[in-house]
């Protein structure tokens, strides 16, 4: 019984601390104006992440380079999972317009506008 007791008290604490370090999905206002890629998603993208050196032409880290509309559609379901869940960009956060402009267009089917 002691040994039941300390293995669910094992798995309580490692839940606990999963849920503490875990991040909160963001949940975008699409309200508004629909996002295109040339006016507000590829500026973001640009500034915030090609030309920060993580994702620019080369660049090996998690979906590769996103320097062009072809790379950064392949890329689109990991982009709002990193973008939805704060982790990316890394070095730096975006405002929730520009996550909303980002998750929306997506969300949008991603058009090539």
């Amino acid at each position: 019984m002691k040994k039941v007791i300390i293995v669910l008290t094992g798995l309580v604490i490692t839940w606990l601390l999963s849920c503490a370090k875990g991040k909160v999905d963001y949940s975008p206002d699409c309200s508004g104006a629909a996002k295109s890629f040339s006016g507000d998603v590829s500026p973001v993208i640009s500034s915030y992440c090609a030309t920060s050196g993580c994702h620019a032409t080369g660049s090996g880290n998690g979906p590769g380079a996103l320097t062009n509309y072809s790379e950064i559609f392949n890329a689109r379901s990991s982009i709002r999972r990193q973008v939805g869940n704060g982790s990316m960009p890394k070095n730096n956060s975006l405002s929730n317009s520009q996550k909303d402009a980002i998750m929306c267009w997506i969300d949008n089917g991603a058009p090539h506008n």
